[in-house]
Order: structure tokens, then C-alpha cells, then sequence
């Protein structure tokens, strides 16, 4: 594969992985097309030398791994972290709201998320939902509307004088989606709204009722290649379906020769504390399973490294003295080790050596992130998963801009780079710590 169709891939990608479950169902299916086994958690594991396994969680969450042929598990894992949720604005439970003619949407904030670019966007709807079958039976289904829905509209400079100097953002007056318009007296319920829309996508369900629904908004403008050389990749959910994308790719390339695993957590946007979360026990529950025994864990944990990939921040041209003048990564000069003295990220001497050996081998160049000393710095699965794990950690990231907004900017480039030195991760048959 080539870096054009890497990138048309990824796009791909991006367009029908619109929440976590999207992005798990879609990396399942990619899964099972190369010959992936799926286990369930509940049963016993009969797994082969060179077997190819995966296993989700919560539909949000999802581990793939090979037993490797030549190296099994307790001899090193090559393990792969990314996350599958993004900020965004999540439907309430009760959420309708007539008002002035107009039938709109309560939404939660989900994440950080940067508000002001969700205003005037053309929105869709997606996520889960639980119902009640005609049988009396409980059943969940994914849905997405996929066309546009609804909006948000901006107020008019005329009615804000200072919109332009100092206008404040309420999350629960002026984020709330318009969705349609309707008579003086009409009122519409949305879950039958929704129940139709599930009929729709899934004709063989017989729903009788819908019980309740993880659901939220998103971006219908597709991603696109964009700059004078499309250089760029612009898209929604960048951070961090860039990167599940990228070990997604990383680990269908590699040989199966040794040992190497997938995981990509749902929840890091909100710190990850849940069932499929990174500070979950989803990730040490395989690994112990894998290993076997308590002493087999240890030496898994000892001979073992994870790559945490999340997207790092890039300079600004607008805002460059919002980095530190010697750690200002560019786009498309490829990924990011992230370092902190905090331990904000898990990177350490020993485990960037190791990638910076792998970029080398590549013809790669890699640069460093540090967030200013005067500023504070955001964390990822990677502290977490070291923390959860005991295995020896490192923080990468391919840089971005505008992360945490609608639409988010990478390098074509970098990801395409990225996905090289994992496959090469994922494929290195030596030691995975110094001599």
C-alpha cells in the first residue's frame, strides 16, 4: 500500500466511523476480512500459534491481537493504544425541546471540545440504541442518519454587537441543535423518531419500543485532501481515529512471526475510568489471559512495550508562542514523541530510543513535543495503560491542528509515516527493551 491509498483508506474510514461504535463495527469488519477470529470474554480461549484474535468491548472498545508463530505472548507483547471516542455533543435523555415554532435537541458536552466551530454546520445523528423487540426482548442497534439533520445556528452580529471582542459561550442555552420546524401546537417525540429511524436502517428488527439511546452529533462534511499539493488531511475525529486507524493498519501488515496486539479504548476524552475505558481492566484482563499464570505475566510485563498514539499538537503559524521554541512540531515532518517531566505521558529514554531506532530504520524523521512550563499539559491512554499494565510505555502522536475542534488538520504525510514505523513495531522479531 502506497501513501495515496493509505490516505483514501483513512478517509474512508473516517466517513462511516462516526462515534465509537461506528469506528468499532468498521474495525471489526476489516478484522474479519483478513481472517480474524472473535472471541467473547465469556468463554474459554482456544488460541493456535500465529492465530489472529479480537475480541470488543461495550461495542466501543476493541482488542485485536496475533499469538505470534515464532514468539508467543510471554515472550513480548508489540502492543499498539489508541482511543475511539472524540469530543462531541451527546444527546440527553429527555431532550425535546419546542420552542418559537422550532423542534430542536438537548445535548451534553462530551469531551473538550472546542464549541465555537459547531455553530452553522451541516449535523447528523449516530451512535447506539437499546430496544425492546415484539418478543419482549432486549436489543441494541447502531444507527446514523447520515444526512444532514439539523444545525446550530449562529446569533447575527446585529443582536451581539461585541461577537466578534467577547462573546462567551452558554453550553446549555446556545449549544442546542435545530432539527425542524413545526405547527403552533405540534410536539414531537423523538424516540419515535428514533424507532422509525431504526426500523429503516434495520428492517428485519421488530421494535416495539425504544428504551434508551447513546447518541451524538457530528460533522457531515466529509474529510478531504486540502492545500495547493492536498498536503493536508482535514476531518472530523482526527484525534483519535487517525491513530486506531493507523495500528489498525499496522497490525493487518504484520507477519505474524511474533507477538503484537491492538487496543483501542473508548472513554479517554473523558478520563477514562469505565468498563472499556483505558483505566478499565480490559487490556490486563487479556494480557493475563494471554499470558496464563501470575509468573508468566511478569515476564509478558517485563519483555513487552506499548506505543500510546494519540495526535499531538502541531505549531500554530497564528499562535507559535503557545510552544516552547525547541519543541514546535510541524505537520508532514513527521510523528511526535510526546515527553514530560510530570508524567503527563509515560515516555521515557529507553522506550523513544527504541522508536526513534524503528523511525530510523524507515528513513522517517521524528520531532519532540513539550508543553511550555507556564502552561499546562494534557495527558492520553499512555500514563494510564503503564499504570494498569506495569509494561514500559511510550507517548506518540502524528501532529495536528485545531485538535478538539469539528474539524481537525493533520499532515497526508505523517500518518502514512506513522503507520510504517508501527509496522515495523509489529513486525520487530529482537528485544523490545535496551541490552
Amino acid at each position: 500500500m502506497n501513501q495515496d491509498d493509505f490516505n483514501q483508506q483513512l478517509c474512508s474510514f473516517l466517513t462511516a466511523a462516526t462515534t465509537p461504535f461506528h469506528a468499532v463495527d468498521q474495525m471489526t469488519a476489516r478484522l474479519k476480512t483478513a481472517g480474524f477470529i472473535r472471541l467473547a470474554d465469556d468463554s474459554q480461549w482456544q488460541l493456535k500459534p500465529g492465530g489472529r484474535y479480537f475480541l470488543t468491548r461495550n461495542d466501543s472498545s476493541l482488542v485485536a491481537f496475533i499469538a505470534g508463530s515464532d514468539c508467543p505472548p510471554a515472550a513480548g507483547m508489540r502492543i499498539i493504544g489508541a482511543h475511539t471516542d472524540s469530543p462531541c455533543l451527546m444527546v440527553k435523555p429527555t431532550p425535546e425541546l419546542h420552542s418559537h415554532g422550532l423542534f430542536q435537541l438537548g445535548v451534553q458536552v462530551y469531551g473538550g471540545a472546542l464549541l465555537n466551530p459547531w455553530f452553522d454546520r451541516d449535523l447528523s445523528l449516530a451512535g447506539r440504541v437499546s430496544y425492546l423487540s415484539h418478543q419482549g426482548k432486549l436489543y441494541v442497534a447502531l444507527v446514523d442518519f447520515r444526512a444532514a439533520i439539523a444545525t446550530i445556528p449562529s446569533l447575527a452580529i446585529h443582536l451581539d454587537r461585541e461577537a466578534n471582542n467577547s462573546r462567551a459561550i452558554n453550553p446549555q442555552t446556545a449549544i442546542v441543535p435545530v432539527l425542524g420546524q413545526l405547527a403552533d401546537e405540534q410536539k414531537l417525540d423523538f424516540r419515535a423518531l428514533l424507532q422509525a429511524r431504526v426500523q429503516q436502517e434495520h428492517p428485519h428488527c421488530e421494535v416495539q419500543q425504544i428504551l434508551d439511546y447513546e447518541l451524538s452529533f457530528y460533522d457531515t462534511q466529509p474529510p478531504a485532501l486540502i492545500g495547493l499539493h492536498q498536503e493536508f488531511i482535514a476531518s472530523a475525529r482526527l484525534d483519535n481515529l487517525l491513530s486506531c486507524f493507523t495500528g489498525l493498519q499496522a497490525l493487518l501488515q504484520s507477519d505474524g512471526t511474533v507477538s503484537s496486539l491492538l487496543i483501542c479504548n473508548d472513554h479517554e476524552e473523558v478520563g477514562s475510568l469505565s468498563t472499556s475505558g483505558a483505566h478499565g481492566p480490559l487490556l490486563a484482563s487479556v494480557l493475563n489471559r494471554l499470558a496464563g499464570s501470575h509468573s508468566d505475566y511478569a515476564a509478558l510485563a517485563e519483555r513487552s512495550m506499548i506505543i500510546s498514539a494519540d495526535n499531538a499538537h502541531a505549531v500554530h503559524p497564528n499562535f507559535a508562542d503557545r510552544h516552547d521554541e525547541n519543541h514546535g512540531p510541524r505537520l508532514n515532518s513527521g510523528p511526535v514523541i510526546k515527553v514530560n517531566a510530570s508524567q503527563r505521558y509515560a515516555t521515557n529514554s529507553e522506550t523513544s530510543g527504541f522508536f526513534r531506532m524503528l523511525a530510523a530504520l524507515e528513513e522517517v524523521p521524528v520531532q519532540s513535543f513539550v508543553v511550555r512550563n507556564d502552561m499546562a499539559c494534557g495527558s492520553t491512554v499512555g500514563p494510564i495503560t503503564a499504570g494498569v499494565t506495569g509494561i514500559r510505555t511510550l507517548d506518540i502522536g502524528v501532529p495536528t491542528l485545531g485538535m478538539h475542534s469539528i474539524r481537525e488538520l493533520a499532515g497526508a504525510r505523517d500518518a502514512w509515516n506513522l503507520s510504517r514505523i508501527l509496522r515495523r513495531f509489529c513486525n520487530h522479531a529482537g528485544p523490545l527493551c535496551a541490552g
